[in-house]
């Protein structure tokens, strides 16, 4: 029996995996970062921070990474600030959420993107009222596929971990909440690229094949 349900946000909430890649693969080449499509994705999931560290490290640019993640966290907030049709529910989650909400289930965002976008994308949404808890990368020392915000999460909702279920897009989330002993759905998201998200307790492709009563049985 579960009694909360921690969502994450790129890519589950939103479909917001490919303008983040085009507002990042612009400031690749204004510093003159050489990396591949591939290793760009393989970051989705993951805090800003870790991503640039790599970055910096691999193409040794003059910026500091507290500089390269605050450009990069500016342009997307001021993209989705100016760019309504930005931000839009993927099909079906917002009718899931509002569902488990009636159930007294309690809810939350856990994401490695920071708190300020958090908060803008679900007011948004119109779901603020929905979720108990947001939570974000920042809070935390580790990033995904570590289970540190996943618990930290559960704490702030005050529910154990085992009576948690997570709802992840990426491999490196599914991971975390695999590891933070939550049971986890795993969302097929084809713009978040080619994740492996097989070790999920239950894969779906929509929304549609999820309900209150479905997710009992998990």
């Amino acid at each position: 029996m579960f009694e909360a349900v921690i969502l994450d946000m790129d890519g589950v909430l939103i479909d917001s995996e490919p303008l983040h890649i085009q507002l990042e693969e612009e400031i690749f080449k204004e510093i003159g970062a050489d990396i591949s499509l591939e290793e760009h994705i393989s970051f989705v999931g993951t805090t800003s921070h870790y991503m640039w560290e790599y970055v910096k490290n691999k193409c040794n640019v003059s910026f500091t990474v507290e500089e390269l993640v605050e450009m990069d966290r500016k342009r997307y907030f001021d993209y989705i600030s100016k760019h309504d049709g930005a931000v839009k529910p993927i099909e079906g989650v917002d009718e899931l959420v509002k569902e488990l909400y009636s159930r007294e289930v309690r809810l939350a965002v856990a994401s490695s993107s920071p708190i300020d976008v958090i908060e803008l994308v679900v007011k948004k949404l119109h779901l603020n009222d929905y979720f108990c808890e947001l939570v974000s990368g920042d809070f935390v020392k580790r990033s995904k596929p570590y289970p540190d915000i996943f618990l930290y999460a559960a704490e702030k909702l005050g529910v154990s971990p085992e009576r948690c279920l997570v709802v992840e897009d990426s491999n490196k989330g599914v991971l975390a909440a695999k590891s933070a002993g939550m049971k986890v759905i795993g969302f097929i998201n084809p713009n978040s690229g080619d994740q492996d998200i097989s070790m999920a307790d239950m894969v779906i492709r929509s929304f549609s094949e999820l309900n209150y009563e479905k997710l009992q049985n998990i």
